[in-house]
């Protein structure tokens, strides 16, 4: 009896010893995985003279990422809804008066109404001491900029000196924003890149449509965080950056050089207002830019690479070379950390990048 306990209790003791400790390590740690479900593209195209060029089909663009060609899956133009590639024919395209579907426009035919539906706007408000000077007269700006904005989908107010102050969370009631526009007072130090890092965060967490606009007076003197890291994040977000800086910014080169580099980079614009017609001046070209976007998305080839993936946007044809495009460069995949069995995302519900 005894030599059949210990013949079993040798057995169990194998068996123990036979599990792969680093087996059972890996079984508890977390699973990388990089969400790419759908890359958006907001794509402005315009000629020599900055005029807009409407009326592009989905054929007219080309796409890579990292070299290799893309198949577009959504399209849009403007304020219109954005369709299935498969579900658009050559009757959809719009033609010109002379039977050109790439006209030009400046925007006037449009109202200002129509001209953001759908997007996410996310305000980001200078406040600190450099602001002292012409504070009332950027609210006025601002103020004008969300009364305008009467179809965009939601918008969210912030302010920021040292700290970032969520004045009024992104929402649909105008007065709410504009309540947070008027009770914002000016502060300390400035730290844009910071709170810009912090609002890209917030937008990003949202699908859809969404930008960033930035009103600054001066450089930034108190962040920890690099601009480029912002950038990035923005870049990775599909977050288009639109920066509207006072002359103050313009006679400090380095400033300059970085609100330029981040808005080209992200697919927006970099503005240097002198006085507050500027400042209002500014606000229109974003809110016309805006109205004149394509919209394109796609669903990423098989890429290997888990770092950063450039992305190039062509018109095709020799027709269409001599106009200028404006979009994000690449992205970074996001990874996520995924504990214990993997759900793979639905191709219904698309995480966008």
């Amino acid at each position: 009896m005894s030599k059949t306990y210990v013949q079993i209790c040798g057995i169990f003791v194998g068996l123990m010893f036979a599990v792969d400790p680093q087996a059972l390590a890996q079984q508890n740690e977390p699973h990388i995985h990089v969400n790419v479900d759908l890359v958006q593209l907001n794509v402005a195209v315009t000629d020599s003279k900055g005029d807009y060029i409407t009326g592009l089909r989905p054929q007219d663009f080309a796409i890579t990422e990292d070299g290799i060609k893309e198949k577009l899956a959504t399209f849009a133009e403007g304020n219109e809804p954005a369709r299935r590639v498969v579900d658009i024919t050559p009757d959809d395209s719009k033609l010109s008066a002379q039977g050109d579907p790439a006209a030009t426009t400046s925007g006037g035919g449009a109202t200002l109404g129509s001209m953001v539906a759908g997007a996410n706007v996310f305000i980001l408000f200078d406040t600190s001491n450099y602001m002292y000077r012409g504070f009332v007269f950027a609210q006025d700006a601002i103020a004008d900029f969300v009364r305008s904005l009467e179809t965009a989908d939601k918008i969210a107010f912030y302010s920021y000196s040292r700290d970032l102050s969520r004045a009024s969370s992104l929402t649909a009631d105008r007065s709410l924003v504009l309540r947070g526009v008027r009770s914002t007072v000016a502060g300390d130090d400035a730290a844009l890149y910071n709170c810009l890092l912090l609002t890209v965060k917030d937008a990003a967490r949202y699908t859809g449509r969404k930008v960033v606009v930035v009103f600054s007076n001066g450089p930034d003197n108190t962040s920890m965080v690099p601009p480029e890291d912002v950038a990035e994040l923005a870049q990775s977000t599909g977050i288009p950056v639109y920066m509207i800086s006072t002359q103050l910014a313009r006679l400090e080169p380095v400033s300059t050089a970085v609100f330029e580099r981040m808005a080209a980079a992200t697919g927006g614009k970099a503005y240097f207002a002198k006085n507050w017609r500027d400042e209002k001046a500014a606000f229109a070209s974003i809110r016309n830019d805006l109205a004149h976007l394509y919209g394109l998305s796609y669903y990423p080839q098989a890429n290997p690479n888990r770092g950063w993936r450039s992305i190039s946007v062509k018109l095709v044809g020799d027709r269409l070379k001599k106009y200028n495009i404006r979009t994000r460069n690449g992205y970074r995949p996001q990874q996520t950390q995924i504990f214990g069995d993997i759900t793979p995302v639905s191709a219904d519900t698309p995480v966008s990048r």
